[in-house]
C-alpha cells in the first residue's frame, strides 16, 4: 500500500518549497516487489540544479554564521523528528526498496543514530592548539565550511545514505544539494519534509530528483559546488572524479567492493555459515560491503559448503518481516546479474544453488533473484573481480592461511573483509594485513556504526572516510591561525 502522504509526482525541495522539475517532465517509479507503478518522479535537469545551487549559495552564509553548537541543535531537532516519524520513513523505505518493514525500521534507526551523533559534533568541533618555534607566537587551527556540498547517493540503503552525507555536511556549516537516488525518490523527499518541519533554514538543504546523467552530472560539473560526495559504482565514481577534478573540487568517493570472508579450519562453522548468509544475502546482497567472495580452508570446505547450501535453500524470499531477503531494486539490475552468471558458467564456473530469476506466481511480477552460490570460478575471472550488487556469492578453496590472505588481497577492491577463526594469531595477522578499509573477526563484512569511519582502498574509493568524526575532514577546511604578541607592550 502506498502511503497517502507521498505526492502523485515526487517533487524537488528548493529553497524550502516543493517544486516539480522546470521542464514538468517526470518518470515512473516501479515497485521492486510487484513491478507495478508506484508514482511519478520529477525529471530534473541542469536548470533545476543551477537554481538549487544559487539558492544554496545564498543560504550558506547565514547557516555558517551560526555556531557549530547552534547548527547541532537544529540537526538534533531533525533527528528527533525522524524518531517521531520513523514508522513513516520505514514504510517508504520498504515500499521503494522491497526490503521488509522490520529491516527498514532497522535502517531508519541507524540513520537517526547518525543524526544524533553528528549533532553532537557541534560541541566537539575541534581544532588544534600547538606550539611555535618563535617566541611570543601562538599557533592553532580551526575548521571552516567548504561552501556548497553536492551529495549523490545510492538506493540500496536510502535513508541511511541520506543521513551519512547530509548531517556531516550541514554540521560543518555548508549548504547542501542532495541528488536523490532515482529508485528511492520518496525517501529523500520525506527527509526534506522532516528537515523543513524541524526548522532547518530555507535553502540550506535542497533535494533534486532525476536521473544521474541529467541531474547528477550537472551537479558534479558546476563550479558553484565546492565539495562533491558520491556513493555508487566504481565506474561512475571515475567519471565523478574526472569531472570534479578538472575544476579542482574536493571529492569524496565511496565505491564498490568484492569483499572476502575467510573461513579457517578452526572456525565455528555454524557461526561462519550464519554470518555468511547475512553478509551475502541480506538486503538481497545490495550492499557495497556484501560478502561476495567466500574463501574456505580445504580441510573444512566440503563441510562448510554443504551447510551453507542447505541453509541457503531454506531462505524465505519476499517483502515481509518473516522473509530473509527481498527483491533487487530494478529489472535492469536483475538482468545484469543473470548475464554475469551466464558468462561465469561459460568460463567454467558452476552454479551450486540459485542462479535464476524467481518465476513462481508470488515472485514473477517483481525483481526477485534466487540466492546464488557459485563454485569453480577462477579468482581472476570476471565474476570474481566485478561487483554484482545482488544475492550472489562465490566459494573458493585454499590450502592455508597464507593462501587465504593472498586471495583476499588479490582484488581490485579493498572495502571490507572478515575472517572466522578461533586463533588470536590468525585474527591479528589478518586484521593487520588484509587490504581493506574495514576488517572484522568472527562476524560479517557489513555492519558499520555511525561513530566509525567507513571507506576503502584501491577501486573502493579515493581514501576519504564517512561517517565518523573523519567525515568532518570531507566537509570542512582547516585554517592555520598565528597570533603574535609584542613583549614590549606587556
Amino acid at each position: 500500500m502506498i502511503p497517502d502522504f507521498i505526492p502523485a509526482t515526487v517533487p524537488n525541495w528548493i529553497n524550502g518549497e516543493q517544486v516539480k522539475a522546470l521542464s514538468s517532465e517526470a518518470f515512473d517509479k516501479l515497485s521492486p516487489h510487484s513491478g507495478g507503478k508506484l508514482y511519478r518522479v520529477s525529471r530534473s535537469g541542469e536548470d533545476d540544479v543551477e537554481l538549487a545551487i544559487q539558492v544554496a549559495v545564498g543560504a550558506q552564509t547565514g547557516w555558517a554564521a551560526l555556531t557549530p553548537v547552534q547548527r547541532g541543535e537544529v540537526l538534533h531537532d531533525i533527528a528527533q523528528l525522524m524518531r517521531r516519524y520513523r514508522q513513516d520513513i520505514a514504510a517508504v523505505v520498504a515500499l521503494e526498496t522491497g526490503m521488509s518493514f522490520g529491516a527498514a525500521m532497522g535502517e531508519t534507526g541507524a540513520a537517526i543514530a547518525q543524526g544524533e551523533f553528528m549533532a553532537g559534533e557541534g560541541r566537539r568541533f575541534y581544532g588544534r592548539t600547538t606550539t611555535s618555534a618563535t617566541p611570543y607566537k601562538y599557533a592553532s587551527t580551526v575548521r571552516q565550511p567548504m561552501g556548497v556540498a553536492g551529495l549523490i547517493i545510492a538506493a540500496n540503503t536510502p535513508i541511511a545514505n541520506v543521513a551519512w552525507k547530509v548531517f556531516p555536511a550541514l554540521i560543518c556549516g555548508n549548504a547542501a544539494i542532495l541528488k536523490a537516488a532515482e529508485d528511492t525518490p520518496a525517501t529523500a523527499w520525506l527527509f526534506g519534509r522532516i528537515a523543513h518541519e524541524a526548522g532547518l533554514p530555507r535553502g540550506v538543504l535542497n533535494i533534486i530528483q532525476g536521473h544521474g546523467e541529467e541531474a547528477g552530472a550537472p551537479l558534479v560539473a558546476n563550479a558553484g559546488v565546492d565539495v562533491v560526495s558520491f556513493t555508487g559504482s566504481t565506474a561512475v565514481g571515475r567519471l565523478v572524479a574526472a569531472k570534479a577534478g578538472a575544476r579542482l573540487a574536493k571529492v569524496s568517493l565511496e565505491l564498490g567492493g568484492k569483499n572476502p570472508l575467510v573461513v579457517c579450519d578452526d572456525a565455528d562453522l555454524d557461526n561462519a555459515v550464519t554470518w555468511t548468509l547475512l553478509a551475502a544475502f541480506s538486503n538481497a546482497g545490495q550492499r557495497c560491503a556484501a560478502a561476495s567472495r567466500i574463501i574456505v580452508f580445504e580441510a573444512v570446505y566440503d563441510q562448510f559448503r554443504d551447510r551453507l547450501v542447505e541453509r541457503t535453500g531454506g531462505l524465505s524470499i519476499g517483502p515481509d518481516d518473516a522473509d530473509d531477503l527481498g527483491p533487487v531494486i530494478n529489472e535492469k539490475q536483475l538482468n545484469n546479474m543473470l548475464a554475469a552468471i551466464e558468462k561465469a558458467k561459460e568460463a567454467g564456473a558452476s552454479v551450486t544453488i540459485g542462479g535464476h530469476r524467481l518465476d513462481d506466481e508470488a515472485h514473477a511480477p517483481g525483481f526477485y533473484m534466487a540466492p546464488t552460490i557459485i563454485e569453480n570460478a577462477h579468482p581472476r575471472d570476471e565474476i570474481s573481480v566485478t561487483e554484482l550488487f545482488g544475492p550472489i556469492t562465490c566459494l573458493y578453496r585454499v590450502r592455508d592461511f597464507a593462501e587465504a590472505l593472498h586471495m583476499a588481497n588479490a582484488s581490485p577492491y579493498g572495502l571490507t573483509a572478515a575472517i572466522h577463526t578461533r586463533s588470536i594469531h590468525r585474527a591479528t595477522e589478518f586484521a593487520q594485513k588484509v587490504q581493506a578499509g574495514v576488517a572484522v573477526v568472527n562476524g560479517g563484512t557489513h555492519g558499520s556504526e555511525p561513530h566509525m569511519p567507513f571507506g576503502g582502498l584501491k577501486q573502493s574509493g579515493n581514501g576519504s572516510r564517512e561517517p565518523g568524526t573523519e567525515a568532518l575532514d570531507v566537509y570542512s577546511e582547516l585554517k592555520d591561525i598565528y597570533i603574535n604578541s609584542d613583549p614590549g607592550l606587556l
